[in-house]
């Protein structure tokens, strides 16, 4: 099993697969998985500038993807509640907020720690699908924009990958 992993680590990471790889790594680190697409997002830039753009539209799309799969998991989660306990789950101040900031909190999905489980919400909520992940995916391409910018422009050098 290492020795799988090994070889798929290895092929994912040569130049071919930079874009597949970083559509792989954005759609699962915006599930609840614990895994982030930053570094693999900038790595790739930083060892061809000019895959600036197809990289933040290619991360961005995952990750609105991944978000996607959060909101079906979260209106999965609520379905199955009221089907096992035969009521409608507890009334939080903090559901009330999102009920009441609608899809439009999808926005903040970008956040680390909270986003991933706020489109998980928003589905548990019943918050429209479709204008739940439009929120999203201008909120995530704009956090991977400025994020990717940022990065940079704060380490300009060139990408060595030493031994």
């Amino acid at each position: 099993m290492q020795d799988w992993l090994q070889s798929l680590l290895t092929a994912l990471s040569l130049p071919q697969f930079g874009l597949s790889t970083v559509f792989v790594v954005s759609v699962l680190s915006a599930t609840l998985l614990p895994l982030g697409s930053e570094w693999v997002v900038i790595g790739l830039v930083k060892l061809d500038n000019s895959l600036f753009w197809p990289t933040v539209l290619v991360a961005t799309v995952g990750n609105t993807l991944g978000g996607g799969i959060s909101w079906w998991m979260g209106y999965g989660a609520e379905r199955a509640y009221e089907a096992v306990a035969h009521r409608k789950p507890m009334d939080l101040k903090a559901l009330r907020w999102l009920q009441q900031l609608g899809p439009r909190a999808c926005f903040f999905a970008f956040l680390p720690g909270v986003g991933d489980p706020l489109c998980a919400v928003a589905g548990w909520l019943k918050l429209p699908f479709g204008p739940c992940m439009a929120y999203s995916l201008v909120g995530k391409f704009l956090r991977y924009v400025v994020m990717t910018a940022a990065l940079l422009w704060l380490f300009p050098g060139e990408l060595t990958l030493g031994r």
